[in-house]
């Protein structure tokens, strides 16, 4: 999955790749979150994390580089009678603006070493002081697995890797195990995650 035609076409048709649900850990983030504050969904497909944090009341921007995943988002939010902002841009050449969100929901965004590093560095750049970064990822432990995630294993994040790209923030949780995942039909069944959340300073 290296370009965006690749996604566009795990996009099309009648129904949702990765279900219409939030995503669990996400969703356990409600009782941080409060109406008007802003959020940036990354890698957010057809819509279905940044749909549920409008849901919230958040300001939410839902940024993913499928056209066809974007159009999905949009016609999911006004299913879902919310308002965010649907943006059709590759996250590595994406510019992030600075300090205006006060969450960032990393949620499945596996990049090669190098644009993963240049989209943390514009993803912290964009959270306002004491704002969240949440993240769920697939862990080397994932590999052999059918409940989703790269098949390339430099795709995969390691605690190590999770703690260099965000060294600058500060970790309020930071696990990694085994969950069971039902998010739609790519996601499916017991899986090896990383969770975290980190606060800008």
């Amino acid at each position: 999955m290296s370009d965006s035609r690749a996604w566009d076409q795990r996009y099309a048709g009648e129904g949702f790749a990765f279900g219409a649900e939030p995503n669990l850990y996400l969703r356990s983030l409600a009782p941080r979150l409060r109406p008007g504050l802003r959020a940036l969904a990354l890698g957010d497909g057809e819509g279905r994390n940044g749909a549920w944090l409008a849901g919230q009341g958040l300001a939410t921007t839902s940024l993913d580089w499928s056209p066809v995943a974007s159009a999905k988002a949009r016609v999911f939010a006004a299913t879902q009678g919310v308002a965010m902002d649907v943006v059709t841009a590759d996250l590595t050449a994406w510019e992030y603006p600075t300090a205006q969100f006060d969450l960032v929901a990393w949620i499945f965004v596996h990049l090669p070493a190098g644009d993963r590093a240049r989209v943390a560095e514009g993803a912290v750049r964009s959270l306002a002081p004491g704002g969240l970064l949440a993240l769920e990822c697939f862990s080397p432990a994932q590999e052999g697995r059918r409940s989703g995630g790269p098949k390339e294993p430099s795709l995969l994040f390691t605690r190590s890797i999770v703690e260099t790209l965000f060294a600058g923030l500060e970790t309020l949780e930071l696990l990694e195990g085994a969950v069971l995942l039902d998010e739609g039909p790519k996601h499916q069944g017991q899986a090896e995650v990383i969770r975290a959340l980190f606060r800008k300073p």
